[in-house]
């Protein structure tokens, strides 16, 4: 049996090993190395055994197989405090291993089959269930720490090694949930959403995995008592992760809640040539517009609610230019304006003008394939609201036929409305959100105040409902105002009165056959 303690050392990332292995060398430890890891030593002078010298067995497959030896999992997994354990261990000659170092092979960085390690994350996992007697670090920022406490105190704290262990298990974990998502998903890789149903029966998943890693530190959650980070799902990315802040404040829970709202929709506009703005206040539109060029759409989405644009976030879709710039710096004070691009110069134009406003280049938006939202303990899941019918598939059944210009106001109206709190009710026309009526308990209400926002500018545009109208009385709302065509999906048992009140009103409707409920 040996008397110096013993470290196994395989890592695929080689930074900080030379030191760490010079000061385990220089404390009288005797190392263990597989692979590159003992090529690595070799290369450096560093005294070790490879691997293949403890189980007199040499590398195979490739290199698929080195470490998967009881020679190497029994001096890890004994537990000292057995005297069975010691004696199987006299037995079969092997010596404990008192210390495992070992990261993984980069699979989220290049997924692939020969990307997944199966030698490592068992070697981690074994050192962590016997941590009681087995220190593992899977992480180089560890290894300062690890060398100062082996030189102070001779050996590692119960409370070291059992910290260390946690964060063994929390990177196997991660590890295993990345190459679950790619396994799913392959093209999850590539940012595309995963699948949104289980295989072949159009259910969701009977599991799904969520091992989060934290991205970004945040100020505070939706209120200053409350702590708030962003994470993200290990092994997919985020849009949020391409993000540059060129000016501005430190970023808030809030901001990013926002943000995504405003980007998303602003990814959802419909074009034909034309380019968006949205202007996002408590995740919902206050303003957006479609127009040739992007100044004169964000000035056509600001006339939208000026008021409630303080403080918003502006999704801009397209490359933000100095004239853009000063066009949103003429605006009242937005907390975030969102871009895919900036010019010097319009950066500077608003970091002068609004300093506090964070400025974000940011990559195209990803949705996610799956929601996930908490509920008390548990979790609600639900594929992610996308738009599956479109004009072709929608329905006119009033005596009006919409204009080829109000199809143009009822598609946007109907998007818009579909990123709006429920019940909600919007109203557009000239390619701009005109009146947005969120979140009410009554869908009169949502329409009352669409249209009172809105104005005299109801008379002649489109207006839309992301549910049915259970009874006339909202559409009679929208009549009074002068509203000209209503999108609605249609589906409630009094369709017939409610179209029929259409017809009293001159007005066209179009039913799409499909709800956008947004809580």
């Amino acid at each position: 049996m040996a008397t110096s303690p013993r470290a196994l050392l395989s890592v695929y990332d080689k930074t900080g090993l030379l030191d760490l292995a010079r000061g385990l060398e220089g404390l009288g430890w005797e190392l263990v190395a597989s692979g590159k890891t003992a090529a690595a030593l070799a290369e450096a002078g560093i005294a070790h055994r490879q691997v293949a010298d403890v189980t007199g067995a040499p590398e195979m497959l490739g290199g698929r197989v080195k470490t998967l030896h009881p020679a190497v999992h029994g001096g890890i997994l004994a537990d000292r405090s057995v005297p069975g354990h010691l004696a199987d261990l006299e037995r079969q000659g092997i010596a404990p291993i008192d210390l495992v170092v070992c990261n993984l092979y980069p699979f989220e960085a290049e997924p692939s089959i020969e990307m997944i390690d199966v030698g490592g994350p068992t070697m981690v996992r074994a050192a962590a269930k016997n941590h009681a007697h087995v220190g593992i670090v899977v992480d180089p920022a560890e290894y300062p720490g690890v060398l100062d406490e082996l030189r102070r105190a001779g050996r590692l704290s119960d409370a070291t090694r059992r910290r260390l262990a946690v964060a063994a298990f929390a990177h196997t974990a991660a590890y295993d949930a990345a190459i679950l998502a790619w396994l799913r998903a392959p093209e999850a890789a590539a940012g595309t959403p995963a699948p949104l149903h289980g295989p072949g029966d159009g259910s969701l998943p009977e599991v799904v995995t969520l091992e989060l890693r934290r991205a970004q530190e945040l100020r505070y959650g939706e209120n200053p008592h409350q702590r708030g980070a962003r994470y993200r799902l290990e092994g997919v990315p985020s849009w949020f992760d391409g993000v540059v802040q060129h000016a501005g404040s430190e970023l808030s829970y809030l901001n990013l809640f926002d943000a995504d709202a405003a980007w998303r929709l602003v990814h959802e506009l419909p074009g034909d040539g034309e380019v968006a703005v949205a202007i996002i206040k408590h995740a919902n539109p206050c303003g957006a517009a479609v127009a040739p060029d992007l100044a004169t759409a964000y000035r056509l989405a600001l006339e939208s609610d000026p008021v409630s644009a303080f403080g918003g976030v502006v999704a801009i879709g397209g490359a933000c230019t100095e004239a853009v710039a000063r066009a949103v710096a003429e605006g009242p004070q937005a907390d975030v304006i969102l871009a895919p691009s900036w010019e010097p110069a319009a950066v500077e134009v608003l970091r002068a003008r609004r300093k506090a406003t964070r400025l974000l280049e940011a990559p195209p938006h990803v949705a996610a394939g799956l929601e996930v939202r908490s509920l008390g303990g548990g979790f609600l899941v639900q594929e992610s609201d996308r738009f599956r019918r479109g004009r072709d598939d929608w329905e006119v059944p009033t005596k009006a036929v919409p204009t080829e210009a109000q199809w143009r106001d009822v598609e946007l109206a109907w998007r818009l409305c579909a990123r709006t709190s429920s019940n909600a009710v919007v109203v557009a026309g000239g390619g701009q959100a005109l009146g947005v009526g969120a979140g009410q308990q009554s869908r009169v209400e949502a329409a009352e105040i669409a249209v009172g926002k809105a104005g005299e500018r109801a008379r002649g545009a489109a207006a839309a409902s992301d549910a049915f109208f259970p009874f006339r009385d909202g559409l009679d709302v929208l009549g009074r105002a002068g509203v000209a065509v209503v999108v609605q999906p249609g589906g409630s048992v009094r369709d017939g009165e409610v179209v029929s009140a259409a017809d009293e009103h001159g007005m066209a409707m179009v039913l799409t056959g499909e709800r956008h409920f947004r809580h």
